[in-house]
């Protein structure tokens, strides 16, 4: 930036940055980055995935959400989730998309049916057959409080009855045979079942939920 103002000076004076005028320049233009990239960490944390702090603070205050002892990440999942509930119909499918906006996946990574089409008894219960652990765990969400999230998308009257987290890791069905199914052991790293696992902190945080 420094050179191009120096071509802009009339040409009698000196258009060296190591001239007394570059200098002055010098000091205005680490000034103006200074201000600039600061303008652009405002811009960009405008947008929840990248707030942090304060920042992200006020973003829970515009949707009534406090953050309680959450951490940063955690928080992004509470102020999706509460910006969200505006969306209930009390439908199994709008809770399925409410979660997916909350925990930022994709709705197919989450499966819930009635009780009743579970083989139970009770009309107005739900289980969340399906979750998505990665998300989980990489906000560090425990079951329990995923929970109470769950909880909140459903209508009032309706009873989460169960969540299963279970992965869909299995073994050969066939004796000394190794399975060859997307539920096996990865080949690569990248394929095969899923472990029934999710991160759960040694101190349970009580978040406002």
């Amino acid at each position: 930036m420094i050179k191009d103002w120096l071509t802009r000076l009339t040409d009698n004076i000196k258009k060296n940055p190591d001239s007394n005028i570059g200098k002055l320049l010098s000091i205005a233009d680490s000034e103006i980055e200074h201000l600039k990239n600061t303008l652009l960490q405002v811009e960009e944390w405008r947008n929840i995935h990248n707030a942090q702090g304060t920042a992200l603070d006020l973003m829970g205050e515009n949707v009534g959400q406090p953050r309680g002892k959450a951490s940063d990440d955690i928080y992004r999942v509470l102020i999706r989730g509460k910006d969200a509930q505006g969306l209930a119909d009390g439908t199994i499918n709008k809770i399925i998309h409410i979660l997916s906006i909350t925990l930022d996946c994709d709705p197919s990574d989450i499966n819930i049916v009635s009780q009743k089409e579970n083989g139970g008894t009770e009309a107005a219960a739900l289980i969340i057959r399906k979750v998505p652990l990665d998300a989980l765990n990489k906000v560090g969400l425990s079951p329990i409080q995923f929970g109470k999230i769950a909880e909140k998308a459903v209508a009032g009257g309706v009873r989460l009855a169960l969540i299963d987290m279970q992965g869909t890791f299995r073994f050969s069905s066939q004796k000394n045979a190794i399975e060859t199914s997307p539920d096996g052991f990865s080949s690569n790293g990248t394929d095969g079942g899923t472990l029934g696992s999710v991160y759960t902190p040694g101190d349970e945080v009580d978040l406002p939920i």
